[in-house]
Order: C-alpha cells, then sequence, then structure tokens
C-alpha cells in the first residue's frame, strides 16, 4: 500500500505570506477626491552613513507597518455658540471656502453636546468613504499621524478606535476632540488625516494593501452590518451574528483593464 505525505514547508499554507488587507470607497461619488491609502514612506532620507536613522531595521519595520490616509479638502473651522447658548461650527474661509457650505455640512458634524467626552471638548467627525476588509482575522487601529510634522499643530487630538475589519467593515470618520475651542481647525488637501495599522495573528507577516471590488456579496454584508451603532450601544456584541451572516470570502482584488 502507497502512502503519500503531504509536507507543509514553512512559509506556505494558511497564515503565510503578506497578511492581504482590502480598501475600497463606499461610493463612487466624488471619488477623485480621496486618494488612495498609502504606505508611510518618507523619501529624500540621508541614507548615505550606515547608521543613518533611514537604515535602522526597527525604524524601517515601523514606518512599513502603517498606511496613510489624507485630507481630501481644505478647510479653517471655528467654535461658536449661537444666541441661544448651541454650540455651532463656522467655517472661517467663508465665499472663499473651496468647499460649498452645504456640501461642508455633509461631510462635516458637530457631535450632540451631550455625548462630548468632556464637557469643554467638543467633538467633531469628518465622514469619510474608506472602507477596510479581510477574509482572514485582522484588527485595524487607526491613530494619530505621529509621525508627520505639522508645523501649526492641531488644538486638540483625534479619537482612535480599534475593530475588526474582517467581520465589522464600516466606513472611516476622522473624530477630533477640540481641546483649545477658541483656536480654529485647519486641515489641508493632501495632508496625513490619520494613520491605519493592521494585525493579524502573526506580527511578523509584513501587510499588502490592495484596492477590491465592491462585490453584490460585499454589498448585501455592509447593508447587514451598517447603521448599527444607532439601535445599541456596544456593537461589539454583534460580532458573532455578523459572522453567521458573512459569506466565506469578501476580498477579491480589484482588476484593472
Amino acid at each position: 500500500m502507497e502512502i503519500t505525505l503531504t509536507v507543509e514547508r514553512p512559509g506556505e499554507g494558511p497564515g503565510s505570506g503578506p497578511l492581504q488587507v482590502g480598501w475600497f470607497r463606499t461610493s463612487d461619488k466624488q471619488a477623485v477626491l480621496y486618494d488612495p491609502p498609502e504606505r508611510v514612506l518618507f523619501r529624500q532620507q540621508n541614507r548615505g552613513h550606515a547608521k543613518s536613522a533611514a537604515r535602522c531595521p526597527a525604524v524601517v519595520q515601523l514606518e512599513s507597518r502603517y498606511f496613510v490616509v489624507k485630507c481630501p479638502y481644505d478647510m479653517q473651522i471655528g467654535f461658536d455658540r449661537d444666541k441661544n447658548g448651541r454650540a455651532v461650527l463656522v467655517n472661517r474661509l467663508g465665499a472663499a471656502s473651496p468647499v460649498r457650505a452645504n456640501k461642508l455640512n455633509e461631510a462635516l458634524t458637530l457631535v450632540n453636546e451631550a455625548e462630548w467626552r468632556y464637557p469643554d471638548r467638543p467633538t467633531l467627525q469628518l465622514s469619510l468613504p474608506y472602507c477596510f476588509i479581510a477574509d482572514e482575522l485582522v484588527y485595524m487601529t487607526e491613530l494619530s499621524p505621529f509621525l508627520h510634522y505639522r508645523p501649526d499643530p492641531l488644538p486638540g487630538t483625534i479619537f482612535g478606535g480599534r475593530f475588526p475589519i474582517s467581520v465589522w467593515p464600516r466606513p472611516l470618520m476622522w473624530a477630533f476632540e477640540w481641546h483649545e475651542p477658541k483656536k480654529d481647525i485647519v486641515l489641508r488637501r493632501g495632508e496625513p488625516l490619520f494613520y491605519c495599522q493592521f494585525e493579524g495573528h502573526d506580527p511578523a507577516r509584513p501587510v499588502q494593501l490592495v484596492e477590491a471590488e465592491r462585490s453584490p456579496e460585499l454589498e448585501t454584508y455592509l447593508e447587514q452590518v451598517s447603521g448599527v451603532v444607532n439601535y445599541v450601544n456596544q456593537t461589539f456584541s454583534l460580532f458573532k451574528a455578523a459572522e453567521a451572516l458573512r459569506p466565506a470570502k469578501l476580498l477579491n482584488p480589484k482588476v484593472r483593464g
């Protein structure tokens, strides 16, 4: 009797190779404004010296594991209160603003004052169409672009977050806690808005970011898990229910013609 043994070589089989993460825009509307996420890279660095930080393996490893999402608009936003004491946003650029007021109001939201984490720190949200998915367990962390220098620091901090994109794909937003509301928020198109970091079971695996097709299966799943934050307090409690609905495959790399 002949017995055939299957030997799995190192670097082969499930969980081997790059950790593949897909990204897509939830809408094609104004897609040209929203640049593809890209790996954090610093060009024109001094690599001539063997001890240059640009050649340090630890530095290179760290920088290679972050992906940057850039700001799609130019804006300068101030905070004020109307005659009734209600918190409001002020478009400081006025008629000079490149974004029409009605369109800015669609993207930018001042969170209800009762929901602020601190009573003296307004919370602002900028809605974005970016969404990330994976076909194996992957957690995404959204965090401040700490590797990029701003000559005019923002008057507060961003709200980071961490969740499993493999079962909970959702459009991202930039959420900001305004520590100094007397100072304006100045955002410029093309500047880093936030970073994304992706974690799987093996932290040694590199991450491969690919643009994903919005397949019918993916669109259906997004409908099934979207908007539930409006109805429950702890959305993480729904992960098991979401897994039961999830198709086996959601990530199909987009093929460019």
